[in-house]
């Protein structure tokens, strides 16, 4: 059994890399973005400190809290984001990574309040449907617990659906959060997702009428994602 000191470890080693991805990946500037995992006790979470660049960032600048939000390990403050987080594992078990970028073009269709619609066999190899919008927040609801409330709004939109179906949803006015069975795999659905956002707007310019039949849709996602998917190469246990 892994010790207390292996979890939080390996979780703090995990975080790291999959944020240093983002910017591997040209998916954040600056210091926008973050990314968190939670370990399978659902006890610990650890995520991206508030305001540190990629360049100088290491292991020890990322942050451990509980599911309250309390700092269990680091020195330095927690991703502003935090509560947001919290509140989409506190609802989803299966759910163990969350992305949160400002990437250009899935940014684009949360300010314009507008789905990235299933266009093609690209979005169905990772989602399987339209990749939705939450509805803005009130201003009673920015002014009083706005990251809270934020992750709230990510659940009323998914409601009971499982969220790793189409593991990524945009925020109206602000941006998109990606999820995962892990933190790697919330930002390789944040990469899938700025690409298909980019090819989606490209489609739309071309031909607004287009429409993408399902059952091509429900084809490929299936097979790559369902009970008898059979893409890719089996793996020994």
């Amino acid at each position: 059994m892994e010790n207390y000191q292996e979890i939080i470890n390996e979780l703090r080693k995990n975080v790291l890399e999959a944020n240093l991805n983002l910017v591997k990946y040209g998916l954040v500037i600056l210091t926008w973005g973050n990314v968190s995992e939670i370990d399978k006790s659902r006890k610990y979470v650890a995520i991206k400190p508030s305001g540190v660049p990629y360049s100088k960032m290491v292991l020890d600048d990322i942050v451990v809290t509980d599911l309250e939000g309390n700092v269990i390990v680091g020195n330095l403050k927690p991703s502003s984001d935090l509560q947001t987080h919290l509140e989409i594992y506190k609802k989803y078990p299966n759910v163990s990574g969350i992305c949160h970028t400002h990437s250009k073009w899935a940014t684009i269709f949360s300010q314009a309040n507008r789905s990235i619609k299933v266009l093609g066999t690209t979005h169905s190899d990772y989602f399987s449907k339209d990749v939705e919008t939450t509805r803005l927040l009130t201003e009673l609801e920015v002014k009083s617990n706005y990251e809270k409330n934020t992750g709230k709004v990510i659940l009323e939109k998914i409601g009971e659906n499982n969220p790793l179906d189409c593991p990524a949803i945009l925020v109206a006015g602000h941006a998109p959060f990606t999820f995962g069975h892990d933190a790697l795999n919330s930002v390789e659905n944040a990469l899938v997702l700025e690409n298909v956002a980019e090819m989606a707007y490209y489609t739309l310019e071309l031909n607004s009428d287009v429409v993408f039949p399902k059952y091509v849709l429900d084809c490929h996602y299936n097979r790559k994602h369902g009970k008898n998917a059979y893409y890719g190469q089996k793996t020994s246990k």
